[in-house]
């Protein structure tokens, strides 16, 4: 009934993200402009998986998921959206078998599944696709720890073997998941008491050490992975990192009680009072202290504690990646540990049993809300101007909302307003090239090409190593019949990242221009092999063959461009008299 239940009410809350589209923000690049997933699963396809360190990560499964959601739904948002809630679901399911097994306690269990499944924290990672790792990984360590229990049960090689293999699956989905051996050993202490086993403390750390030695390994080996793959730049000095980590360890618990003002995006802060530092270090000692002292009275604190600690540890910008501050996706296994100091350290203050009974309506009542502010949450991820919309009207200087939701705005033809939105990211955050190459993009796009090349200069000023601005520079050269410099601009930004099919499309074009026209069908080649259904490559590279008198190339390549929607290339060779038909 409970696994019912579970299913059933998460369900009703995000159904609705089978409704949403992509978003502008990573969408693009683990999806829509990420050819290698467009091929579906093939051979190559996962050989690209597993050596692909593709956005500065390497999760070769949640690659190769999104490939199987690309086979089965192409470009249809929806689908991706429904693996996700389905990933989520069965971690939630699966937490509740944990604790059910472990405890036996049906009512406890119940809520720490339902506090993990319907809490509005928990919406980013199921209603963005890009954080299809999240939910993957969750599912893996979910059930990593349930292999682990039934592997307690019965130490045999076989099921040892199991839940290595599951840990390794989730690595693969998400390499912050390393911290999953340590709740191992906290789940050893409590709730099924092997420490007890032992006749001193020394036995039970050999005797852990032992047997976690394999998944230590794996997790040091996947640290230095994580750690090769990121980028070393960081954008904040180590103080400020550190007072941010603090403050933020303290921010994610109270947003645990009271999930408001939660956005896709929390900027940096310009500074933080050291009297918020100051007393977010004295709770971190005075509540972990009172953790250690009470674990043999109420053990269920101390777990539930030290799996907050230890799992939040990862996500506090110590090493930081990107430039928030904080994100709700990174308390998605973090608050199960809350979960289980709510669900245990609770009903001992309700004992008699009218008490019991109003504890009871209380957390129904409790998960009601939650479940109620996770489906209005979920309803801001419906597209790019209600979720950037959204985070402007929560916090305030957030240059990267801006950035989005001008993106939206250019897109739907706004472009006054894309405009503003973009100056007012570039008031925020002049040191930061993406607000630049926003408003190049709308110039760009407007046909002001010479403010365009103005502000992609300023963003390769701020940062040299920025791809983005050299194609758009490239592209906005070739516009102005500059066909050197633009090959120049592209040139570069594919020799910094050399998978983007359009940028091989926008140097083929250049050469296409000054007729060079075997180097032309080279950069078409490329991108085709880069991306099969790219009809642009197949139009230029038609045209091109049909100029050199290769005309049943030609009218194939054409064909095949008109196939995939872009049919001007078969007019354009009916009035030069290339071919006369589409089946010619």
């Amino acid at each position: 009934m409970a696994y019912v239940v579970l299913a059933a009410v998460t369900l009703a809350v995000f159904w609705q993200v089978s409704q949403f589209g992509f978003i502008n923000l990573d969408d693009p690049v683990y999806v829509i402009k990420n050819h290698p997933i467009h091929s579906g699963i093939t051979w190559e396809s996962i050989r690209w998986a597993l050596s692909t360190t593709h956005a500065e990560f390497w999760h070769p499964l949640t690659w190769i998921s999104l490939m199987l959601d690309y086979q089965l739904f192409g470009l249809n948002a929806g689908g991706y959206h429904m693996t996700n809630l389905i990933f989520h679901i069965m971690s939630a399911m699966l937490l509740f078998c944990l604790f059910h097994r472990l405890t036996g306690a049906i009512g406890k269990s119940t809520f720490v599944a339902a506090f993990f499944a319907f809490h509005p924290l928990h919406v980013e990672s199921v209603a963005w696709i890009a954080e299809r790792k999240d939910v993957l990984s969750a599912f893996f360590w979910m059930l990593t720890l349930c292999l682990y229990v039934y592997y307690t049960k019965n130490q045999n090689i076989q099921r040892y073997l199991l839940v290595v293999f599951s840990f390794a699956l989730g690595l693969m989905s998400k390499s912050s998941i390393i911290t999953l051996p340590f709740v191992m050993m906290l789940l050893d202490y409590w709730p099924l008491h092997r420490f007890s086993l032992e006749k001193s403390y020394l036995n039970f750390f050999k005797r852990q050490f032992r047997e976690k030695a394999i998944f230590l390994l794996l997790t040091f080996v996947f640290v230095l992975i994580t750690v090769w793959v990121q980028p070393s730049v960081h954008h904040f000095p180590w103080p400020k990192r550190m007072a941010n980590a603090v403050v933020s360890f303290f921010i994610y618990l109270q947003k645990a009680f009271f999930p408001v003002d939660l956005t896709v995006f929390y900027p940096f802060p310009e500074s933080i009072p050291a009297w918020k530092v100051i007393g977010a270090l004295g709770l971190l000692m005075i509540t972990t202290m009172s953790a250690l002292m009470m674990r043999k009275r109420h053990p269920y604190f101390f777990v539930g504690w030290f799996w907050y600690c230890i799992t939040i540890l990862p996500f506090l910008g110590i090493m930081q990646v990107g430039n928030h501050a904080m994100a709700d996706r990174y308390t998605y296994l973090s608050l199960t540990g809350v979960g289980i100091i709510l669900a245990w350290g609770v009903p001992p203050f309700f004992r008699n049993n009218s008490a019991k009974r109003i504890l009871r309506i209380g957390v129904v009542l409790f998960l009601m809300m939650m479940a109620f502010l996770s489906w209005r949450q979920c309803g801001y991820w419906k597209n790019d101007k209600i979720l950037f919309h959204h985070a402007l009207s929560v916090t305030s200087d957030n240059y990267m909302a801006h950035i989005c939701l001008g993106v939206a705005l250019e897109n739907e033809g706004q472009i006054q307003q894309a405009i503003e939105h973009c100056q007012e990211a570039i008031r925020i955050k002049p040191a930061y090239a993406n607000s630049f190459n926003c408003r190049g993009s709308v110039y760009y796009r407007i046909g002001q090409y010479e403010k365009a090349l103005q502000d992609c200069r300023q963003a390769i000023r701020v940062q040299p190593d920025y791809a983005e601005s050299y194609y758009y520079a490239g592209l906005t050269y070739h516009q102005l019949k500059k066909y050197r410099l633009a090959l120049k601009s592209l040139e570069k930004a594919l020799s910094l990242t050399s998978d983007r099919a359009d940028f091989h499309v926008a140097k083929g074009n250049s050469h296409f221009a000054i007729k060079e026209y075997q180097k032309a069908l080279d950069e078409y080649d490329r991108a085709i092999r880069l991306k099969p259904d790219y009809a642009e490559a197949f139009l230029n590279r038609g045209m091109i063959a049909l100029v050199r008198e290769n005309r049943s190339s030609g009218c194939a390549d054409l064909r095949k461009s008109c196939d995939l929607g872009l049919c001007r290339g078969l007019k354009w060779a009916r009035e030069n008299h290339y071919c006369l038909s589409a089946n010619k």
